[in-house]
């Protein structure tokens, strides 16, 4: 599994496994515990992972969400030091640390909050998609 096999559905919490598309829209499995299904139709909008990325102040203008969490990997290992009851200030540090050059007017601190419960659902979950490693992007 990789960042393309990963969505997130508007006004839902959480992040799904694609299954497979249907004429009307695509089945998920929620990555969680509990495994549920859910077809998401044409009218909800559903967002793949490999597709989101972060506003940065680069030439590029923006980071691909896999690279972030990646770096987030490689510095953090897990414990990120933050959760949804941290301080704007603590998760604005949170981020500089990972992407020192993110765009503060248009990352918004709920843009962060979900971005660390994204990678702690990932991490949980499926951790093998934020390793770099040629056995990881194999099993793709």
């Amino acid at each position: 599994m990789n960042f393309k096999d990963i969505a997130t559905v508007a006004g839902k919490p959480g992040l799904y496994k694609i299954i497979k598309p249907t004429r009307s829209g695509v089945i998920l499995e929620a990555l969680d515990e509990k495994k549920s299904k859910l077809v998401a139709g044409m009218s909800m909008r559903v967002s793949i992972l490999n597709d989101i990325s972060i506003y940065t102040l680069s030439e590029e203008g923006a980071e691909p969400l896999e690279s972030v969490m990646k770096k987030i990997e490689a510095n953090f290992q897990g414990d990120t030091g933050v959760d949804a009851s941290a301080t704007d200030s603590e998760l604005r540090a949170f981020l500089k640390s990972v992407l020192p050059d993110f765009d503060q007017d248009r990352v918004y601190v709920s843009d962060i909050k979900k971005l660390n419960a994204w990678y702690q659902i990932i991490r949980a979950n499926v951790p093998e998609v934020l390793q770099d490693s040629p056995a990881a992007e194999q099993e793709a």
